[in-house]
């Protein structure tokens, strides 16, 4: 890829944040590692095993004050920011939308949708800013950004919810030559979604077993969207389980 370019990943202490880290830094980029538990973001950096290639940072993308300071250090650090994988996400438990509480519905929204408001407003700032000027920023939409799950009101409400922020940005951000796409994932084989082999709830009332794919699908998708020209943006991509019940009725 010729010279390193600098990469911010969140949620990289596990799953599909991992596993993208990974194959970013296989592809010869550096990868700020962040999330909120930093043995987790350690165990990332060993795995890597590129020295210098990987940086863990501590963050709670929900806290303004904690984007703002780790982003500004990556930026110092690095001297620059090139890519933004807005990852870090959280569910709620699947119960029936009347039994949810307040509290299980903001968890949701501050991490999905107000962190990656977070992390793209600290990247903007700082890829307006450098030189030479631009980046880009890959959001993780997710199947449910197009349909619900049972019983998945929040998370499903934030990912349709980062579509419109992608579209906000990717326009918004023409001006300072920032390409903004995103990612929707069905069935991604990660410790995550070991559950799926053992039957998930169906729209029909039903529990069955789901198709998954090789997380490694993802992380080449994420891949090809991040070493993109900036005179070229994937503003949406779907990657997902062939076989999953996602294109159909019922």
């Amino acid at each position: 890829m010729g010279q390193s370019k600098i990469a911010i990943v969140t949620g990289a202490g596990s799953g599909i944040g991992r596993a993208v880290a990974l194959g970013l830094i296989k592809d010869g980029w550096i990868v700020a590692l962040l999330g909120r538990r930093l043995d987790k973001l350690e165990e990332t950096a060993a795995q890597a095993g590129a020295r210098g290639a990987a940086a863990p940072f501590a963050c709670d993308v929900a806290e303004e004050a904690s984007v703002q300071s780790v982003f500004s250090t990556v930026a110092v650090r690095f001297g620059r920011i090139d890519l933004l994988f807005n990852n870090a996400g959280a569910g709620a438990p699947p119960v029936p939308i009347e039994d949810l509480t307040l509290a299980q519905w903001r968890r949701v929204v501050d991490t999905n949708l107000t962190g990656a408001f977070l992390c793209t407003q600290a990247a903007v700032q700082i890829m307006k800013a450098q030189t030479p000027q631009g980046g880009r920023i890959i959001n993780n939409g997710s199947i449910s950004a197009h349909a619900p799950r049972p019983n998945s009101a929040p998370y499903t409400a934030t990912k349709h919810a980062i579509t419109g922020l992608t579209k906000s940005t990717a326009l918004d951000g023409r001006r300072h030559n920032i390409a903004c796409g995103q990612i929707d994932i069905g069935n991604a084989r990660t410790e995550m979604t070991a559950g799926m082999a053992r039957g998930v709830p169906q729209p029909n009332g039903e529990v069955a077993a789901e198709a998954t794919m090789d997380v490694d699908a993802v992380v080449k998708s994420v891949v090809y969207m991040a070493d993109l020209p900036l005179d070229a943006n994937a503003l949406f991509l779907t990657v997902m389980a062939t076989q999953m019940p996602f294109v159909g009725r019922g």
